[in-house]
C-alpha cells in the first residue's frame, strides 16, 4: 500500500480537500462537487450534515454519496446503492497504440456530451471535462470512444468515463485509451485508480489484464427527493 492510500476510502472528500478544492461546496462536515461538474459528495462525520445536504438537494434533482451510507433528512431518500470495485494500478501499461488518440478540449465538447449521453448521462455533466484531461478516438469524424480523469487528490487521479459507442465495441479502443490515460497520470507522478460496477464483469477483466488490482469494494449511494 502506498502512503496516503487510505484516502481512497473517501475519494470525494479528499479530492475536494486537495487538488479539486476550488470545485467544492464545503460545509466542513460534508463536501460536494458543484453539480455543474459532477453530483458527488463525501463526508467524514455524519453529524450536522442535514442542513448542507438539504441545501445541495435544492441545486440538483439527483446526486451521489461515495463511501459510507448517510442518514438523510425526511425530504430525501436513498434511491439506489451501486457497489463498485475500486481498482488501482501502480505501474505503466505496456501496449500497442494503433489508433490516433486526441486530447479533447472545448471544441470537442458537443461530441463528448453526445457520446456520454448514450451510456452515462447521470454521472457526466457539462463541465465534468474541466476536472482533468480527456482523450478520444475519432473514426470518420465521429467520436467513438473516450476516457478521462475525474476526481483528483495530491497523489491520486481517477480514471473515468471509459466509454465506447455501442456500434464500435470490441475494437480495442477502451484498452488503448485507458492505457494512454493511466500512463499520462503516472507521468504526472500520481497513481491512477478507478471505479467500476461489480456487475460489469467484462470491464473488470479488462482492467485486471491491464494491471489494475481491486483494493476494496465501495458504495455509490444515489439520493433523490422524497415525494411520498
Amino acid at each position: 500500500m502506498l502512503p496516503n492510500e487510505k484516502k481512497l476510502d473517501n475519494p470525494v472528500w479528499f479530492s475536494l480537500s486537495e487538488t479539486h478544492k476550488n470545485f467544492a461546496i464545503d460545509s466542513e462536515t460534508i463536501k460536494f462537487y458543484h453539480p455543474d461538474y459532477c453530483p458527488f459528495g463525501g463526508f467524514v462525520n455524519s453529524e450536522n450534515t442535514a442542513n448542507p445536504i438539504s441545501e445541495y438537494a435544492r441545486e440538483t434533482e439527483s446526486f451521489y454519496i461515495i463511501g459510507q451510507k448517510l442518514i438523510l433528512p425526511n425530504h430525501l431518500k436513498l434511491n439506489d446503492e451501486l457497489i463498485c470495485h475500486q481498482m488501482i494500478i501502480y505501474e505503466k501499461i505496456v501496449t500497442v497504440i494503433n489508433d490516433e488518440i486526441v486530447k479533447l478540449d472545448e471544441k470537442h465538447l458537443d461530441d463528448l456530451l453526445a457520446l456520454v449521453k448514450i451510456v452515462y448521462p447521470e454521472y457526466f455533466k457539462k463541465k465534468t471535462y474541466t476536472l482533468g484531461n480527456y482523450y478520444g478516438i475519432y473514426k470518420d469524424n465521429q467520436l467513438v470512444a473516450v476516457t478521462g480523469e475525474r476526481m483528483q487528490m495530491n497523489d491520486f487521479t481517477e480514471v473515468s468515463a471509459v466509454i465506447t459507442h455501442p456500434n464500435h465495441t470490441g475494437k480495442g479502443y477502451a484498452k488503448q485509451l485507458v492505457s494512454h490515460t493511466v500512463n499520462a497520470i503516472l507521468n504526472q507522478g500520481k497513481t491512477p485508480f478507478l471505479h467500476v460496477s461489480e456487475s460489469n464483469i467484462g470491464a473488470i477483466k479488462l482492467y485486471e489484464k491491464l494491471g489494475f488490482q481491486t483494493r476494496k469494494k465501495i458504495s455509490v449511494w444515489n439520493i433523490i427527493k422524497n415525494v411520498d
